[in-house]
C-alpha cells in the first residue's frame, strides 16, 4: 500500500514538471486598469488622429465631426455590453477569438483567428509606413537630415520589437510618457483656442442633419470607427490583468470614454475657432497642415512644432501598443495549437518575447518587399494596407457579435434583457450596416487608388476560409482549455 502510494506520488510529482497547454501562461497580476487602459490609447494614437483623420472627417461632415465620434464611440460602447459581460466567463490573450470559440465553436474561432492575423498585421504594416514619411519630414525639417523613410521605420521597428520582447514594463514606461505628451499639447491646443476665441467655439449651430447624416456620414464613420480598432487591446491583456472580471470592464469603459471624449472635445475646438462655415474649405484645401496652422495662430510656434513632433512620437506609442497587443495574440494562438507552439513560449519577464520576435519579422519583411520595390509609402503602402485592416476589423467584429448572441442564448443566461439580448443584436445590426458602408467607400478608403488594391479584400474570405479548413484538419485545437 505504501509502495503504490510512493508511486502515485512520484507519478504526480513528474507530471507536475511537464508543461501543458494550460500552465503556459503570461505573467498574471501585472496590470492594473490604468496599465491596461495606457496599452488601448496609445494604440489609438489620439495626437495622431487629431492631426490625420480628423481633416478627413472635416471634409466630409465639416462641423458635424464630433458629433460622428460620438456616434462611432457610442457603437463601440454599445458592442460592449454583451462583449464585456461575457468577458466575465473568458480570460484570455487570444481577444476575440476566444469569445468566437465560447460563442460559436474551435472552428469558426480559427476562422475569425485568419481574419485577425490579417487585421492586425495590415493595421501595422500601412501605419508604420506612414510613420516613416511623417518621421523623416520631421527630421528633415527641424535638421535638413534627409534620411531614406525606410530607414527610420526598420530603426524604430528594432526598438519596438525589443520592448516588446522585454515585457510590459519596458513598454508601460514609454507609453505613459508619449500618451502624457500627446494629451497636454492637445490640452494647451483647446486651452489656446478658448483664450483666444471664448467658450463660445462650443457652439451647436453646427450639429444639423444635414451635417451629421449628409453623403459624408459613411467615410466619416468609417474613419472614427478606424481610430477605435485598439480597444480589442483591453482583454487581450486579461491574463495579465489583476483581478481581470473586474478590472476588464473598467478599463475597457476608461478607454472607450476618454477616446471618445479626447476626438469630440478637440475637433469641436477646432471646428469652432476656424469656423462652422470654413471647416468644411478649409480641411479640404489644406488637411495636412490645418491642425499646425491653428496651433501657431493660437498659440505661437513652439505648439506648433511640439505637435509636429508629438505627431511622430504618437505613432511610436502606437505602434508599440499594436506590436504589444498583436504578440499576445500570436502567443495565445500558438499555445491553442492554431499555430506553432512555439509562438507561445515566454520570457523570464513573462512576455510573449518569441511572438514579439515573429512579429516584428514579419511587419519588416513585408514592408521591405513593397518600399525596395518603388511602392509609394503613403499612396500604396499606407492605404492599402490600412483600407484593409479596417475592413477586416469590421469583419471580425460582426462575426465577434454574432458569436455573443450565440453565447447567451446557448447559455440560457436572461437575467438582464439589454446586456443579453437587445444589445448584442443591436450591435451585431450595426457593423452590418458598418461593413456595408466599408464596402460602398472602400475607394475612398484607398485614397481614391481602387483598381489592384481592391483585390486585396479578398484576403479577408480567404484568411477566413483557411482558418476553418485548420480547424477542421486539427480537431486538437483548443481555446477552451484556456478559458478560464
Amino acid at each position: 500500500m505504501n509502495q503504490e502510494s510512493s508511486q502515485t506520488t512520484a507519478h504526480l510529482e513528474v507530471d507536475e514538471l511537464i508543461p501543458t497547454a494550460t500552465s503556459i501562461r503570461l505573467r498574471a497580476n501585472k496590470l492594473g486598469v490604468l496599465a491596461i487602459a495606457f496599452f488601448a490609447i496609445a494604440a489609438a494614437a489620439p495626437m495622431a488622429a487629431v492631426v490625420g483623420a480628423s481633416p478627413v472627417l472635416f471634409s466630409a461632415s465639416g462641423p458635424g465631426t464630433p458629433v460622428i465620434y460620438a456616434i462611432a464611440a457610442l457603437l463601440v460602447a454599445l458592442f460592449s455590453v454583451g462583449y464585456l459581460r461575457m468577458s466575465q466567463h473568458i480570460t484570455n490573450a487570444g481577444g476575440f477569438v476566444a469569445y468566437i470559440a465560447k460563442g460559436l465553436s474551435n472552428k469558426w474561432a480559427t476562422g475569425g483567428a485568419g481574419i485577425a492575423i490579417l487585421t492586425y498585421l495590415s493595421l501595422q504594416i500601412g501605419l508604420w509606413a506612414q510613420f516613416g514619411v511623417f518621421a523623416q519630414q520631421l527630421v528633415e525639417s527641424l535638421t535638413g537630415l534627409g534620411l531614406p523613410v525606410y530607414i527610420w521605420i526598420v530603426v524604430i521597428l528594432v526598438v519596438t520589437t525589443g520592448l516588446t520582447m522585454r515585457g510590459v514594463d519596458a513598454s508601460l514606461k514609454v507609453l505613459g510618457v508619449l500618451i502624457l505628451g500627446e494629451t497636454l499639447v492637445i490640452a494647451a491646443l483647446v486651452v489656446s483656442l478658448v483664450g483666444q476665441n471664448g467658450l463660445g467655439i462650443f457652439t451647436f449651430e453646427g450639429f444639423t442633419s444635414s451635417n451629421i447624416f449628409g453623403p459624408g456620414l459613411g467615410i466619416s464613420l468609417l474613419f472614427a470607427f478606424a481610430c477605435f480598432t485598439s480597444f480589442e487591446a483591453t482583454v487581450v491583456f486579461a491574463e495579465e490583468a489583476k483581478n481581470p472580471r473586474r478590472t476588464i470592464p473598467r478599463a475597457a469603459y476608461l478607454v472607450i470614454a476618454f477616446i471618445g471624449v479626447f476626438y469630440a472635445l478637440s475637433t469641436w475646438a477646432i471646428s469652432g475657432a476656424i469656423g462652422i462655415d470654413n471647416i468644411h474649405a478649409t480641411a479640404t484645401e489644406n488637411p495636412s497642415g490645418m491642425i499646425f496652422d491653428l496651433a501657431e495662430a493660437s498659440a505661437g510656434s513652439w505648439l506648433s512644432v511640439a505637435m509636429q513632433v508629438l505627431v511622430v512620437t504618437s505613432f511610436i506609442a502606437m505602434l508599440l501598443g499594436l506590436s504589444n497587443m498583436f504578440s499576445r495574440y500570436l502567443f495565445a494562438l500558438g499555445r491553442a495549437g492554431a499555430l506553432p507552439a512555439r509562438l507561445s513560449s515566454v520570457s523570464k519577464t513573462g512576455a510573449p518575447s518569441f511572438a514579439g520576435l515573429v512579429n516584428g519579422l514579419v511587419v519588416l519583411v513585408i514592408i521591405s518587399a513593397f518600399l525596395l520595390t518603388g511602392a509609394d509609402p503613403i499612396t500604396t503602402v499606407f492605404a492599402w494596407f490600412v483600407a484593409l485592416g479596417t475592413a477586416g476589423f469590421i469583419a471580425i467584429l460582426l462575426v465577434t457579435s454574432a458569436a455573443i448572441i450565440v453565447y447567451f442564448a446557448k447559455t440560457g443566461v436572461r437575467d438582464n434583457l439589454w446586456v443579453t439580448v437587445i444589445a448584442p443584436a443591436l450591435s451585431f445590426l450595426a457593423f452590418v450596416i458598418v461593413g456595408y458602408l466599408t464596402l460602398d467607400n472602400y475607394d475612398v478608403l484607398l485614397g481614391g487608388a481602387g483598381g489592384v488594391a481592391r483585390w486585396l479584400l479578398i484576403g479577408i474570405p480567404l484568411f477566413f476560409i483557411a482558418g476553418l479548413v485548420r480547424g477542421r484538419q486539427k480537431p486538437a485545437i483548443n481555446y477552451a482549455a484556456e478559458i478560464l
